[in-house]
Parts: C-alpha cells; sequence; structure tokens
C-alpha cells in the first residue's frame, strides 16, 4: 500500500499562484508510484486529469486546461510530487488530488493509490 497525504490548498484570488505537495508513505519505490498525478474534481462535474509525471521526471503531462500554467515535479528522496500552479482562474475552482500508479496514464482508472484531497478555491 501507498498512503498520500495532500498539503498547500487554500484561498486565492485569480492571478495567483500556490503550490501543492502530496507526501508518499509506506510502500514507496517499489512501483506502486511509478507515476504520480495530479485530477481535480469540482462541485458537481467528473474528476479530471491535471497533470502527470513518470519516476525520473523526464516524462510529464499536462491537461490543456492548465498547460503552461501548471508544472508537475517530484522528489524521490523526499517522496514528494508538487504541483506549481499560476496564473490561477476561477475555474481552476476544485478538490486536488494526488494519485499513484505504475502506468503512464490521464486515466484515473490506472491509478490505484489516491490522497484524501486538498481544496483550492480561486476567487475572481
Amino acid at each position: 500500500q501507498v498512503q498520500l497525504v495532500e498539503s498547500g490548498g487554500g484561498l486565492v484570488q485569480a492571478g495567483g499562484s500556490l503550490r501543492l505537495s502530496c507526501q508518499a508513505s509506506g510502500r514507496t519505490n517499489s512501483g506502486y508510484d511509478n507515476v504520480m498525478g495530479w485530477f481535480r474534481q469540482a462541485p458537481g462535474k467528473e474528476r479530471e486529469f491535471v497533470a502527470t509525471i513518470g519516476r525520473s521526471g523526464a516524462m510529464t503531462s499536462y491537461s490543456d486546461s492548465v498547460r503552461g500554467r501548471f508544472t508537475i515535479s517530484r522528489v524521490n528522496a523526499k517522496n514528494t510530487v508538487y504541483l506549481q500552479m499560476n496564473s490561477l482562474k476561477p475555474e481552476d475552482t476544485a478538490v486536488y488530488y494526488c494519485a499513484a500508479g505504475s502506468s503512464f496514464a490521464v486515466l484515473a482508472s490506472t491509478y490505484t493509490f489516491w490522497g484524501q484531497g486538498t481544496q483550492v478555491t480561486v476567487s475572481s
């Protein structure tokens, strides 16, 4: 099992920045967390892909809605993945979830472990 705990969410004005963190524990570096992803879910909407990163950090992928504004990174020595969010918009408001999986993918169903989520609210 891999446990994931997100932090860093909060309230920010449009145009501002936040950095989310996801701390992994348990069976890390065993293949279960080869790929780390961020997803988000707004009220009344389905959970959607935001960004993902491979183990080495060389492979990343972003949704069209955040590409150029968000940056995903990871520090394996700290078992931590980050999501730097810049130029935030009100439509970025959602609960952000960290996920761990073994395959590089954008589908939520391919990720095995999930955090509890952290709320990000962007005011206009």
